[in-house]
């Protein structure tokens, strides 16, 4: 137990500077109070946008009050972490009909255990300075509104496409999360810097951004290819194109993002050259060669049966060839049934075009 008049400000000066030094581009400090965006969530719930993602009505109001997730929370140390490696204009590799686009954050190592293991030195920091302490770590998991308490720290504000965006770095970062039981600080949020932009709700290949804040998941690509488990509705195929996992279109979209820096994180350097793999090429892996190139990767959780799924309407929207012809014959009679339906599309979409 911290004395009576422990200098909590400094101390929040400090966990800033610790943070940076953890590879953290930016560390704010929130309260808990989520009351504005509790209604925001129990309507998009009630319009059912969430689609098959059932984890985001099944833990109720602990989402919105960190004090029901983990009692004694009094703030939440939010932090984030930039993950582009390389050039940031994606358009060239979504434009290549023959490539296979990877969304940029699953392109390395899965940013979940990077980031999570960072948060965890940052707590360990902290307990260092102050001794033991209440606190629990998060990213991107359990009912955390990450994005909220990202804003409420002054890490940046809601965009148009629902993300976070700063004006230093755009939104191509990861965020974590602190919930502690120190009575820090709180930063000021950050303004609103969108203005009367609207490009990520014009770009959007599916028309998922119903308009500013409002987002229907089970349009979005990322949804579709990461998230949906069954069939992916025939109306939707041919606007996913060559995103095989992910999408960063409104990203891409963004004029903050011109803004946006590489990573300097060696885990999050693209693996198994998936900036530039071919359908094809990625089609042809076998269950066993997609469990041992995706091990450590973000991409590995949904399984190469979704893999094959999201590849092969890939190959349906690729221009006509005999290689694209070929690799989905290849795989007309698979064991799964959700990987056949999927192929006989993209078989008779080139059929119709005159290819097969």
């Amino acid at each position: 137990m911290l004395e009576s008049g422990y200098d909590y400000a400094s101390l929040a000066l400090s966990i800033k500077a610790w943070g940076r030094e953890l590879g953290f581009q930016a560390v704010g400090v929130a309260d808990t109070d989520l009351s504005a965006a509790e209604s925001h969530l129990a309507a998009w719930l009630e319009r059912g946008w969430h689609g098959e993602m059932d984890y985001m009505a099944r833990h109720g109001e602990r989402r919105t009050r960190p004090g029901e997730l983990v009692p004694g929370t009094l703030r939440v140390i939010a932090c984030r972490m930039n993950y582009v490696a390389g050039t940031v204009d994606g358009w060239p590799e979504i434009t290549n009909d023959g490539r296979a686009y990877i969304a940029r954050y699953a392109r390395g190592r899965d940013y979940h255990k990077v980031v999570r293991t960072r948060l965890q030195k940052l707590a360990d920091r902290i307990a260092a300075e102050v001794g033991e302490f209440g606190h629990r770590v998060f990213t991107d998991s359990a009912p955390v509104m990450e994005v909220e308490l990202g804003a409420k720290a002054g890490l940046g504000w809601r965009g148009k496409h629902t993300l976070l965006l700063s004006r230093e770095a755009g939104s191509y970062f990861f965020l974590g999360e602190i919930y502690t039981d120190l009575p820090l600080p709180v930063d000021a949020p950050a303004g609103n810097h969108c203005g009367t932009c609207t490009k990520c709700i014009e770009l959007c290949p599916t028309q998922a951004i119903r308009g500013p804040y409002s987002l229907d998941a089970r349009r979005c690509i990322s949804y579709l290819t990461i998230e949906l488990k069954g069939s992916i509705p025939v109306e939707l195929r041919p606007l996913i194109g060559n995103r095989v996992y992910g999408c960063d279109d409104c990203q891409l979209a963004c004029p903050w993002n011109s803004f946006a820096q590489a990573t300097g994180e060696a885990d999050f350097a693209v693996r198994n050259g998936l900036d530039a793999a071919s359908l094809v090429e990625l089609f042809g892996w076998s269950a066993a060669e997609f469990d041992e190139r995706m091990a450590g990767s973000a991409i590995r959780r949904i399984g190469h049966e979704r893999w094959l799924r999201n590849l092969a309407v890939g190959l349906g929207n690729a221009a006509k060839g005999s290689t694209i012809i070929a690799a989905l014959r290849a795989r007309a009679d698979d064991p799964s049934a959700l990987v056949r339906e999927h192929v006989a599309w993209a078989l008779e979409r080139h059929a119709l075009s005159g290819a097969a």
